[in-house]
């Protein structure tokens, strides 16, 4: 017979323990999709507001349910014809954000993670420090930098400044998946033949690609999300930003009574693109945040 020993000596049915343990898991279970749903919700409700006529969101009885319920909003955001240049303008940024970000971020988490150096730990301090100057501050000197060098309302221009801001924070990311992969990895492998290069990219390099993804989602997220300098910097209508195009959306929109109904349908259309992308890295994002919180 099955039996479960305890400290004391006792001896007690396995049985039991199971039905005392089984309660708290399925609380715990009940507990977890209340948490689920209470952030899922916002989610919910932004779409289906975005599938419902403007007469209905304005009416006293909420509509939990999009029966009846049309494209009619996205017809509307697509048809003004500054969404997609604005799709395109977020898309270019971002790219080149997350590219260059991690180009930098990885050179500088390998050299701080793998050599001593004169002005190492200054290096580092000065990473840490830059995260502190709150970007209001930065606002007049960026923008008369990027004037001098004729990049405002530029995709270049807005890039370098997100490219700065994000790089610091990034390598800090990264220094903790590089120091993760022992070194004596790639020593094994030039003792196999294998020249430092070549250890490098065929040994410590696929180890440390989850942490670059992770790295990346990060730097893909701040590029995608911000708003205060592109709105500094990208002062033509032209040259936008999803962010922006959302904000000049409501404001055209708030000016013959706000329609809340293509509102939302402009944030699911916002919303759309991060979550594909999350949908694509999700995977080897995850397993690249548990494996850098292992060593630091």
């Amino acid at each position: 017979m099955t039996a479960t020993v305890q400290a004391a000596g006792t001896v007690r049915p396995a049985s039991t323990v199971r039905r005392r343990i089984r309660p708290v898991r399925i609380i715990l279970g009940l507990l977890g999709i209340v948490v689920a749903l209470v952030w899922a919700f916002p989610v919910y409700w932004m779409l289906n507001s975005a599938l419902l006529p403007n007469v209905v969101l304005q009416s006293s009885t909420p509509t939990w349910l999009p029966f009846g319920g049309s494209f009619d909003n996205f017809a509307a955001v697509f048809a003004g014809g500054t969404f997609l240049p604005a799709l395109g303008m977020s898309t270019a940024i971002a790219g080149i954000t997350v590219v260059f970000c991690l180009f930098f971020a990885f050179l500088g988490a390998l050299a701080i993670s793998r050599f001593r150096f004169r002005g190492r730990t200054g290096f580092v301090l000065a990473v840490l420090l830059i995260q502190m100057l709150p970007a209001e501050g930065l606002f007049i000197a960026q923008y008369k930098l990027m004037g001098s060098l004729n990049l405002l309302n530029s995709i270049v221009g807005v890039s370098v400044i997100y490219i700065a801001a994000v790089v610091p924070f990034t390598i800090w990311m990264l220094r903790g998946f590089v120091a993760g992969v022992p070194a004596d990895l790639e020593e094994a492998a030039m003792i196999d033949g294998l020249s430092r290069t070549q250890a490098f990219l065929r040994i410590t390099f696929p180890l440390l690609a989850p942490g670059l993804v992770a790295s990346g989602v990060y730097a893909f997220l701040q590029a995608w999300n911000e708003f205060t300098v592109a709105l500094v910097l990208l002062q033509d209508n032209s040259s936008q930003t999803l962010p922006l195009w959302l904000r000049g959306f409501i404001q055209a929109s708030a000016s013959r009574a706000t329609d809340w109904g293509q509102v939302m349908a402009a944030s699911t259309l916002v919303a759309i693109p991060v979550i594909i992308f999350f949908l694509i890295v999700q995977g080897r994002m995850t397993s690249g945040l548990v494996s850098g919180a292992v060593k630091g």
